[in-house]
């Protein structure tokens, strides 16, 4: 069953580009347009579409209000086109947090090298989100299921468990909803350093980082080349680049590169997991959060040979479960936690115990 796509734009050209490339895909079926939120908000109760795409300044009804309004009338699944901007990254977080699953530029050479690249990832992401809020398996090689997903923690291997003094968390699409949950759940006084690698672009990681640091309890702040990593400090990777550590006998610093223009990925979770399996001493916690691909499990596996703990979100409470799921299906999870749970765990693992001694000093 062709996965039904409602498609909102102010922008006639934009509607009919939007609308060639989806039906284009016989795997799509596009069954409405709308011309504003309003018109959006009464067509996904008339059409009653698996996903709608959705631009975020429009007359009547902007697309932020618009989300709101078909979350309360009838959740759908909505993708945001978004402007590559410091103003067009705040809208976008409000409307993920509004409740929109995804994002995308609005210029297709924004998010892919050429144009026929940027149709498929189009289509791949309309084809993801829908399947996943029909409820139905992903359709995407990494994307997998595994009977230990769910509410109830795996027991930790013997020898793990141990108090981390490091935690490192990866994510992608509904990665920003799920990592303003967890780092909510944490006190101001957390005593290590995160590391955080979202899959974003390089114009909205500063937004992002403020919009944590604002919400949260703890320190959060984009991290920068060759600052010192600190305790009670979150460290969001910046979009666009590579981030890594460097140090040795208890001194670290973070690096920041441009890293190999041929990955897909920038920032990448598992260049991040795999430098903290080479050049970290201290034991650490990795987790990974809901998104789409199996970017993570390599590093998990790297981490996991040098003692580490790793955790999943579980497939319920995921946006799409393809990240976590490849970690779980490769035998690399020592706990699999709904969403709701995850916060809570990592402070009762970590509060109020020491970091990296004589390493890392609490920033007030």
């Amino acid at each position: 069953m062709a996965v039904r796509v409602l498609v909102v734009d102010d922008s006639g050209f934009f509607r009919r580009r939007i609308v060639e490339i989806l039906d284009a895909d016989p795997a799509i079926e596009v069954v409405g347009t709308a011309a504003d939120g309003l018109q959006a908000v009464q067509k996904v109760l008339e059409l009653k579409p698996d996903v709608v795409t959705m631009d975020i300044e429009m007359p009547v009804m902007d697309g932020i209000t618009a989300v709101r309004r078909i979350m309360a009338v009838r959740p759908t699944p909505v993708l945001m086109f978004s402007s590559l901007s410091y103003e067009g990254a705040k809208a976008t977080l409000d409307a993920l947090e509004a409740g929109a699953v995804d994002f995308l530029p609005k210029r297709f050479d924004e998010f892919a090298q050429d144009r026929e690249a940027a149709k498929r990832l189009l289509c791949s992401r309309v084809l993801v989100v829908g399947r996943r809020g029909r409820g139905e398996v992903p359709a995407a090689p990494s994307a997998v299921r595994h009977p230990l997903s769910g509410p109830a923690p795996l027991a930790a291997p013997a020898g793990r468990g141990r108090v981390p003094q490091l935690v490192a968390i990866g994510c992608s699409t509904g990665g920003p909803v799920a990592l303003l949950q967890v780092l909510k759940a944490l006190p101001g006084d957390w005593p290590v350093p995160l590391l955080l690698i979202q899959h974003m672009p390089a114009s909205f990681t500063p937004a992002f980082a403020q919009r944590l640091d604002q919400q949260c309890a703890i320190r959060v702040k984009e991290a920068e080349d060759g600052e010192p990593l600190e305790a009670g400090t979150a460290y969001l990777a910046p979009g666009g680049r590579q981030l890594t550590l460097s140090g040795r006998g208890g001194r670290y610093g973070l690096r920041v590169a441009d890293g190999d223009p041929a990955l897909h990925y920038r920032p990448s979770v598992d260049i991040t997991f795999q430098s903290l399996a080479r050049d970290f001493s201290g034991r650490v916690l990795a987790l990974v959060l809901t998104g789409m691909g199996a970017d993570g499990r390599e590093g998990a596996r790297a981490l996991k040979a040098r003692g580490a703990e790793i955790w999943a979100q579980d497939e319920a409470s995921c946006v799409i479960f393809g990240m976590p799921g490849a970690i779980v299906e490769a035998g690399l999870a020592d706990q699999v936690l709904p969403l709701s749970e995850i916060g809570p765990a990592l402070a009762r693992a970590v509060a109020g115990r020491p970091g990296v001694a004589g390493a890392l000093a609490t920033k007030n």
